[in-house]
């Protein structure tokens, strides 16, 4: 479970450093302006779909159901399986794509509806979809690929397959934009391109695990039937935090001009630690809860969970302070050039501490949920889900006018929160969940090293002089940052470096 957490990790962290390439490039380019806000929404529906197909129901669903499969009947059964779902997605996800690009104005109304005012920057928003669109069809296939590949244990090219699109971005952005209207044309080409391109190379990484794939007649067979149903509930189980993000969005259009390039610049930083950590780490448990599950090895899924928990709880609590309490800073050095301004900056630091406040719970999310999902039970994380994202929508519509920008991504943290605690109080009750020892030990003592980092990092701050954070000034903040947690984690005995040696000792003797 570790080395396809370490695989998945290592592909989502350059995947993300990409990304935030990217990003830099159209905040500099962009700003916050009409532009980018019609690129934003636009580009939330298709990435809704992804995460929630690719990182959410689709791999819950599938997942299990593959291993499975391949662990008792063999390969060519399992092609089988492979090549029934995929004959299906292709032509739910075709006729999807066609009815999006017919009634994309009217989808966006309900997206979009502070944009309805602003002829202008609806159309955009609504061109820039049309274009996109067609990527949800091949990502969706790219996720099926992937959760075949992971049922494999597999994990490389479908961690690598996200890098493409950062890259296809970045070209097309740098290369197109002098031949197009403006750069929100040329971005949205790259997206779809990207698409194709991670389509095809996991394409040749299954070939090159062994499986070819063709393209039989649609039939819902009973596996298919079976497939979907579990599928179905999940959709909104496992990607509530989308989903709340995508409510995050349809506010921050009501909000005042340059609110949804604020929120996504903002969560787009608090996505680089939640995925790198908590989906890497869900991503890699939920095939080895459902192995264990099958074995009937309860005691050891329990014991997987309160490891994944450590670590989640170990990597992503330093970033979560580090993101609130060091919020401007972060967006200072990373954002704040061109038409991004200083003042921008402000504003945007101030919804990045709010999102992460609640990094720790997003993650915990991630792999609270193959507790159910390796059970065959989706139906407990989707009535927690809605009750989350009704919570969220509730919360928003209170914050949006005394917070604006902040409003959403508070209410996004406290909606997860409950969502979080939720899923631990009902695996605890059933027996599926229990923190052992080792963690009892280790999390308080996880905690108090993290309030001495925000302690730390508070005064370090005290001292700098107003205005735009310098990189010098960033890197002494890293460092300060790093040392109190890690010397603290070290000296309270937080970290198990015993099992962190056997793990490298294991990894040598391997190579």
């Amino acid at each position: 479970m570790l080395k396809g957490a370490f695989t998945v990790g290592l592909w989502t962290m350059a995947s993300r450093v990409l990304g935030f390439a990217r990003d830099i490039l159209i905040a500099a380019i962009l700003g916050t302006g009409p532009i980018a806000d019609a690129f934003f929404v636009a580009l939330r529906l298709p990435n809704l779909f992804r995460r929630l197909f690719g990182e959410g129901a689709f791999n819950a669903a599938f997942v299990p159901s593959i291993a499975a499969i391949l662990h008792t009947e063999g390969m060519e059964a399992a092609t089988g399986f492979a090549e029934e779902a995929t004959a299906v997605m292709v032509f739910w996800l075709g006729a999807i794509t066609v009815l999006g690009e017919i009634f994309m104005p009217w989808v966006l109304y309900v997206l979009a509806p502070g944009f309805a005012g602003n002829a202008g920057k609806f159309g955009l928003a609504v061109s820039f979809t049309r274009i996109m669109f067609p990527y949800l069809f091949f990502v969706c296939l790219t996720a099926l690929f992937s959760g075949v590949l992971n049922a494999m244990g597999r994990f490389a090219a479908a961690a690598a397959a996200p890098v493409l699109f950062n890259v296809f971005s970045i070209a097309f952005m740098l290369g197109l934009t002098p031949y197009m209207a403006n750069p929100g044309y040329a971005l949205a080409w790259g997206v779809t391109v990207s698409g194709v391109a991670q389509l095809l190379l996991l394409v040749w990484a299954m070939r090159r695990a062994g499986m070819r794939i063709t393209l039989p007649r649609p039939k819902l067979t009973p596996r298919m039937r079976a497939l979907f149903r579990r599928m179905a509930p999940g959709l909104v189980g496992a990607g509530v935090t989308q989903l709340n993000v995508s409510i995050d969005i349809i506010i921050g259009t009501l909000l005042p001009a340059g609110s949804v390039s604020i929120l996504y610049y903002a969560d787009r930083v608090n996505q680089l630690p939640l995925g790198v950590i908590g989906t890497a780490a869900g991503t890699a448990l939920l095939p080895v809860i459902s192995r264990q599950i099958a074995l009937g090895d309860t005691p050891g899924a329990i014991t997987s969970l309160n490891r994944a928990l450590e670590s989640v709880l170990i990597l992503t609590l330093p970033a979560a302070i580090g993101l609130s309490v060091s919020a401007v800073p972060v967006m200072d050095v990373l954002f704040v050039r061109g038409a991004f301004t200083l003042h921008t900056g402000v504003l945007a630091g101030h919804s990045l501490a709010a999102f992460a406040l609640g990094l720790p719970v997003f993650a915990l999310v991630k792999i609270l949920t193959p507790g159910f999902f390796g059970r065959g039970d989706t139906i407990t994380p989707l009535k927690i889900g809605v009750a989350a994202v009704v919570l969220n929508l509730a919360m928003n519509l209170v914050f949006m006018h005394p917070l604006k920008a902040v409003g959403p991504a508070l209410a996004t943290s406290l909606a997860s929160a409950f969502n979080a605690v939720l899923l631990a109080v009902i695996l605890y009750r059933r027996g599926h969940f229990k923190l052992d020892e080792p963690a009892k030990r280790r999390v308080p003592r996880i905690l108090l090293a993290g309030a001495l980092m925000a302690a730390a990092l508070a005064l370090t701050q005290h001292v700098f002089p107003p205005g735009k954070t310098t990189i010098p000034e960033f890197l002494l903040l890293t460092l300060v940052g790093g040392v109190v947690y890690g010397g603290g984690g070290l000296l309270l005995r937080a970290f198990d470096l015993t099992e962190l040696r056997a793990l490298l000792a294991r990894r040598r003797k391997r190579v």
